[in-house]
C-alpha cells in the first residue's frame, strides 16, 4: 500500500561559520496537497519556527541547533523528516571559508600531540567545516581505526599500543580533507623519565670498488620493524656514500640529549684497526684507509657526551685488521658514565657472515637478534641469549662468535617505556608516505596509487588499475619518467633489486598492475613527476589509444632527513602523488618466493597503512557546542596556516 506521504528529499546537516547563509532542503509527495512546517531544536526545547512553512528554510548561521521538518496532508496525515544538525563555527581562522567555498570540507580545528600514561583516557579532537557537514574517519600509523568515525577519538583505557601518529580524513560529497597528523606516546611513568627512544639504522650494499653485500637489505628492514615495536623512532637508509653517512649520523646526535635511549645499527663491510671499528661507505676506494672511512669510536664519543640513558652500538660487519701502517683516527678516551653496550657481530680479527636463502639473506647475527630483542629484560642479557645462540649454530662453529662489551650500571631493556619526547625527536622517524590515492584518466578509467617507504631513502609506488568503464576495453598501464625527468640516472642507478623480495613478502596476496622503485631519495634535488600511461582499446571504434597522466611528489618528502627542514612533518594535503625508477613488474612476479639453499657469504615481513574513503552522512552527532568556546581561543592563536591544512 502507498504511504500517504513519501519523502523524496532530506534535509542534510551541514557545517558552517557564523554569518554563513543557506537553505536546509526537504520534498516530500502525497495524493494530495501538502503543508510544510520546519521546526528547530536547541538545549533540549523543541519549538516550531514561526512562519517557516516552505520546503527550503533559509538561514543565516548563528548557534549551532537541530532541525526537522513536518509534512502534513488533507487528511491529517503527517511525517517528520530526518533531524539534522546545523553545527555553527563561532571562531575561525582568517580567511577560512576561502572566498569560493563550494562546500568541500575545511579543517578548522588540528589534534594536538599527546603524552598520556597507560590506563588513562586519550581523546583527540578535530574539526572541519562543510556542505553537507563532514563524516570523520580516525587513522594510526596509516590504518584505518574501524570505530573511530567521529571528531571526537576516544580512548577509555590507552595501551602503549596506542602509541603512534594520528591524523583524520573529514569528508563529504565534495571531496576529503585530512589533518595534521600528530605523535601520541602512551607509557608508565617512573621516577626516572625517559626522554625518547631514537634508532639509527644503515645498510650498505652496493659498493662501488668492493664486493656487494646482500644481507643488509633485509636485516635493516627487518630490525626497523622490530624497533618500531619497542617505540623506538627509527630511520633506516641504504647505501650512503661517506657524505650522506656523516649528515645522516650529525642529524642523529643532534637529537641525544640526557634520558635518550639511542641505537646506532651498521651493517656493510668494515674492517678493525689497532682495536678501533671502522665503516666502509659506498663510494670507498681501495685500499681502506681510516679517512675514507667513518670511526665507530668516533661516534659513540659523540653519543656519549649527550649524557644519553643508554647507548647501544650494533655492528654487523667484519673486524678483519688491515692496514696496520695507517694512523689511527683521533678519539678521545670514553667517558665512564655506565650507559654503553656494544654488540660486535663477530670477534677480532674475524669475519662475520651472511646466511643466504633462495631472494632473501640476512646475516648470522640478525637471524638471532630478531628472535630475542622483544624480551623484556636488560640489554646486554638479550644480547648475551643471541651469542649463545650464534654460538650453537653448526653453519658458523669455528668461524663467528659474537663478542658483548658494556658499562651499564643501571637494568636498561629496549623495552622500557617512554614518558616524554622532545618534539625533534618525534618526528625524526616520521619518514611518512603519502596517503593511497585514486586518479582517473580522461576516459573514465580510475587508477588507484599507493606509496610504500620500505626504508627511509627507498619508495615504492605501486599502481592498481580499477575495473575499467564499459567502453574501455584490453586496458593496459604503464608507469614511466618523462622525457624532461632530471633525476632518472641517479635513481636508476640507486636501483636495488633485492628489494623487490621484501615488497613481495608484503604484496605476495594482491595483484598489481606496476611497481615502480624509487631508492638513494637523499639524492634528490628536484621534484619527481612520474607518468601514467594507459593504453587500452575504444569499443565504439576498435581504435588503439593511450591516454598520459602526471603526478609530482615534493623533494622535501623524498630527501627529508637530509634537508635543512628535517625536523618538520610532511603535510598530507598538499603532497601529491610520487614517482619511481624504472621497474615493472606484473603480478605474478610480486608473488613468487623461491626457495634456494642456504648457505654463508662473508660481508658484513609485515602490514602496509592502507586508507579507504570515507562515506559521509548527513546523520547528526551529539550536540556539542560547548565544545566550540575552548576551541576559540585555540584557533585564534593558531592562525589560517596552522587551522587550513
Amino acid at each position: 500500500m502507498q504511504e500517504a506521504i513519501a519523502i523524496t528529499e532530506q534535509p542534510v546537516s551541514v557545517s558552517v561559520p557564523v554569518g554563513y547563509s543557506f537553505s536546509l532542503r526537504c520534498r516530500a509527495e502525497g495524493r494530495t496537497s501538502l503543508q510544510y512546517q520546519w521546526f528547530c531544536q536547541r538545549q533540549s526545547v523543541c519549538r516550531q519556527i514561526p512562519g517557516a512553512t516552505n520546503p527550503d528554510l533559509p538561514i543565516t548561521a548563528q548557534q549551532t541547533q537541530l532541525y526537522t521538518c513536518r509534512i502534513n496532508d488533507l487528511y491529517r496525515n503527517a511525517v517528520f523528516s530526518d533531524w539534522v544538525k546545523v553545527e555553527v563555527h563561532q571562531c575561525v581562522a582568517r580567511g577560512l571559508p576561502p572566498q569560493l567555498w563550494r562546500g568541500e570540507p575545511v579543517i578548522v580545528l588540528n589534534p594536538t600531540e599527546q603524552q598520556v600514561e597507560v590506563g588513562k583516557p586519550l581523546q583527540l579532537q578535530c574539526a572541519a567545516m562543510g556542505v553537507p557537514a563532514p563524516s570523520y574517519q580516525w587513522y594510526r600509523n596509516g590504518n584505518l581505526l574501524e570505530h573511530q568515525k567521529k571528531k571526537k577519538l576516544w580512548i577509555t583505557h590507552a595501551k602503549v599500543s596506542d602509541s603512534g601518529t594520528y591524523l583524520c580524513c573529514a569528508s563529504n560529497s565534495h571531496g576529503e580533507h585530512w589533518t595534521n597528523a600528530v605523535d601520541i606516546h602512551i607509557g608508565t611513568c617512573r621516577s626516572e623519565k625517559f626522554f625518547g627512544k631514537i634508532a639509527l639504522l644503515v645498510g650498505n650494499n652496493r659498493y662501488q670498488h668492493h664486493p656487494n653485500l646482500m644481507a643488509p637489505v633485509t636485516d635493516v628492514f627487518e630490525l626497523r620493524l622490530l624497533l618500531e615495536q619497542l617505540g623506538f623512532q627509527v630511520v633506516s637508509l641504504l647505501d650512503l656514500n661517506k657524505a650522506e653517512m656523516a649528515t645522516a649520523v650529525s642529524r642523529f646526535l643532534q637529537l641525544l640529549g640526557k634520558g635518550v635511549y639511542a641505537i646506532f645499527y651498521y651493517a656493510g663491510h668494515g674492517y678493525e684497526h689497532l682495536g678501533r671499528n671502522y665503516m666502509v661507505p659506498v663510494d670507498a676506494p681501495q685500499p681502506y684507509v681510516p679517512e675514507n672511512c667513518i670511526s665507530v669510536q668516533r661516534i659513540l664519543q659523540k653519543m656519549q657526551q649527550q649524557q644519553t640513558a643508554l647507548n647501544l652500538i650494533l655492528l654487523d660487519t667484519c673486524r678483519k685488521w688491515y692496514n696496520p701502517e695507517c694512523a689511527l683516527s683521533q678519539v678521545q678516551p670514553l667517558e665512564p658514565w655506565g650507559n654503553t653496550v656494544y654488540g660486535y657481530a663477530t670477534s677480532e680479527d674475524a669475519e662475520a657472515y651472511e646466511l643466504q636463502d633462495g631472494e632473501f639473506s640476512s646475516g648470522i647475527f640478525m637471524k638471532y637478534l630478531k628472535k630475542h630483542i622483544l624480551q623484556e629484560k636488560k640489554v646486554t642479557h638479550m644480547l648475551e641469549d643471541v651469542l649463545e645462540d650464534i654460538g650453537r649454530d653448526p653453519l658458523v662453529t669455528g668461524k663467528q662468535v659474537m663478542e658483548i662489551k658494556h658499562t651499564l650500571k643501571e637494568a636498561r631493556s629496549l623495552t622500557d617505556p617512554i614518558c616524554l619526547s622532545g618534539a625533534a625527536a618525534e618526528r625524526w622517524g616520521c619518514g611518512h608516505e603519502p596517503l593511497s590515492k585514486t586518479v582517473t584518466f580522461p576516459c573514465g578509467a580510475r587508477v588507484e596509487l599507493g606509496f610504500h617507504r620500505l626504508f627511509s631513502n627507498l619508495m615504492y609506488v605501486c599502481a592498481k588499475l580499477q575495473p575499467p568503464p564499459a567502453h574501455v576495453a584490453d586496458a593496459r598501464l604503464l608507469l614511466c619518467w618523462p622525457a624532461e625527468m632530471d633525476n632518472v640516472a641517479i635513481l636508476k642507478e640507486s636501483r636495488l633489486d633485492q628489494v623487490e623480495s621484501l615488497l613481495a613478502s608484503v604484496y605476495k596476496r594482491e595483484e598489481l598492475d606496476c611497481v615502480f622503485q624509487l631508492c638513494g631519495l637523499q639524492k634528490i634535488q628536484t621534484d619527481v613527476v612520474l607518468q601514467l600511461d594507459l593504453h587500452y582499446t575504444q569499443l565504439s571504434t576498435k581504435q588503439r589509444t593511450c591516454e598520459s597522466l602526471q603526478t609530482t611528489l615534493q623533494k622535501s618528502l623524498l630527501g627529508q632527513f637530509f634537508s635543512q627542514r628535517n625536523y618538520s612533518l610532511p603535510n598530507y594535503q598538499r603532497t601529491p602523488a610520487c614517482a619511481g625508477s624504472t621497474c615493472l613488474r606484473d603480478a605474478s612476479a610480486l608473488s613468487t618466493d623461491p626457495k634456494g639453499q642456504a648457505s654463508l657469504r662473508t660481508g658484513s615481513g609485515h602490514s602496509l597503512p592502507s586508507s579507504n574513503p570515507s562515506n559521509f552522512s548527513s546523520e547528526p552527532e551529539e550536540n556539542d557546542e560547548s565544545d566550540l568556546s575552548e576551541l576559540c581561543s585555540a584557533l585564534l592563536r593558531a592562525g589560517p596556516g596552522q587551522d587550513y591544512p
